[in-house]
């Protein structure tokens, strides 16, 4: 089933409740339900001459294109707007260890395959504007060492995702990024003037505050906050979706094996009642045995390329799982056929094949599922037996039943469409000085650094739109 273009949520545009505007300062309104009264308390003034960026979300993508926006242009000033604490989903990507990027894909076509959701738009400049190789140069220069693993992920040498919190936070506080925490923007509208009128609440204290910008960047994640804004300033939102998680399968012999892994599977989704084929439905990779199904990264990017489609099956399909993909079917029965000559005084239990590379557990379960009992002796054992045994490790079959959580990671598939931004500026095709970053864009990738590479690459394009806008236009006002 294709995923279709709707309005996630209606549109926002409801009127604002009265406030004062002098440009670029602060106005809060202590709530009418608690106080009889509605004085209005000033923040610190901005010179009245400069421009002013709110970026919705301080994440990884918000922090990185405010740090962008505020290097090219000084006198701009940026507010962060964060409801949580700022950058939560570096700290706890990677196990901790924060797996910044990829480094294995300099080719902007083959890095742009590793995204489910954008994969074809990512292939022109997106990449080629700020790629891996300079997500990592960017952090080197500001004194975070990083290695790149065998696979390709990319940690900071210290395996400690604070590392990265805190250059990215020093650099912000050093460019005199404001950021403020505790808050949520949550309304939007534009004025006659063509500014940004916001709307903001504190979390923990029953008040309102008002704010005008030049500049919006939304970059709130998979926040249901920043689909509501993108709306309101007239996007369309397409269904957001969970990516990235494991299968539940409902198997106890299965559930028991829980540990045992797999170097390399070919596994294929299927869905009852389809005949599509999708060929990135279909993967090769390591696999894990969880107590609750099937996890590793075979999995995960089955369900990232899956998602749509497992959303709308409410995550009910059919795995077919290869476990000997290097073997063909012929050499298979052949390997089980010589063994059984050369083992035949043996029990089946306590001796297959080392060519295989399984475990004896997983072996077991092998023969079980099939109805062979594991103590009979190769010598006993028929054709059509063995035959059997390798018509299973080539295609056994798993009913998932469910989805559990990827707890390194949790992305979401849709959001604001792509063909409402243009990927060059990251700037909305429907509202000027709007700009979109991260993964409240229709854009997620599988495991690997992948998701982070978005954000760290449009949050980059987008700082380094709005900063050029600021500078021209400082200069201008300066003519």
């Amino acid at each position: 089933m294709s995923l279709t273009s709707h309005h996630f949520i209606h549109n926002f545009r409801n009127s604002f409740e009265a406030a004062i505007f002098t440009r670029n300062r602060w106005f809060s309104f202590p709530s009418a339900k608690k106080r009889g009264y509605a004085a209005a308390s000033i923040a610190t003034g901005q010179k009245t001459s400069e421009e002013q960026l709110v970026v919705v979300g301080g994440g990884a993508a918000g922090i990185y294109g405010s740090i962008r926006a505020k290097t090219i242009a000084p006198n701009l000033n940026v507010v962060v707007i964060e409801k949580g604490k700022p950058l939560s989903k570096v700290k706890i990507s990677g196990g901790g260890r924060c797996n910044v990027t990829n480094g294995h894909y300099g080719d902007k076509m083959v890095l742009a395959e590793n995204y489910p959701r954008g994969n074809k738009e990512l292939r022109g400049s997106f990449f080629s504007m700020h790629g891996p190789v300079d997500t990592m140069s960017w952090f080197s220069e500001h004194g975070v060492e990083l290695k790149t693993e065998d696979d390709g992920r990319v940690f900071p040498v210290s395996n400690s995702s604070s590392s990265i919190i805190d250059c990215l936070l020093r650099e912000a506080n050093q460019r005199g990024v404001s950021l403020q925490t505790g808050k949520v923007v949550t309304a939007a509208s534009t004025t006659e003037y063509g500014k940004f009128h916001l709307k903001i609440e504190k979390r923990t204290t029953d008040s309102v505050e008002y704010l005008e910008a030049d500049y919006l960047l939304i970059a709130s994640g998979s926040s249901r906050q920043g689909y509501a804004i993108a709306a309101q300033l007239g996007h369309s939102i397409l269904d957001p979706v969970p990516s990235l998680f494991t299968f539940k399968i409902d198997d106890p012999p299965l559930a028991e094996l829980s540990g045992v892994s797999f170097l390399k599977v070919k596994a294929k989704l299927k869905f009852e009642n389809s005949q599509r084929n999708i060929p990135q439905l279909t993967q090769v990779g390591p696999m894990l045995i969880t107590h609750w199904g099937l996890s590793g990264p075979v999995v995960l990017r089955l369900s990232a390329w899956g998602a749509p489609h497992l959303f709308y099956a409410d995550y009910k399909a059919i795995l077919l799982v290869d476990f000997t993909p290097d073997i063909h079917f012929e050499d298979l029965k052949f390997i089980l056929t010589r063994h059984k000559d050369q083992f035949a005084k043996q029990k089946l239990l306590n001796s297959f094949p080392s060519e295989f590379g399984l475990v004896k557990r997983f072996w077991k379960y092998i023969l079980d599922r099939e109805g062979v009992d594991g103590d009979t002796l190769w010598a006993s054992t028929s054709n059509n037996s063995l035959s059997s045994i390798a018509s299973l490790l080539k295609q056994c079959h798993f009913r998932v039943t469910g989805k559990g959580q990827f707890k390194d990671e949790f992305v979401t598939a849709g959001g604001v469409p792509l063909s409402e931004i243009s990927l060059n500026t990251m700037e909305s095709r429907i509202q000027s000085h709007l700009f979109f970053a991260g993964e409240v864009l229709n854009i997620d990738g599988v495991t690997g650094g992948f998701n982070f590479q978005n954000a760290w690459s449009g949050g980059y394009i987008a700082g380094t739109s709005i900063g050029q806008l600021a500078a021209d236009a400082s200069m201008k006002e300066h003519v």
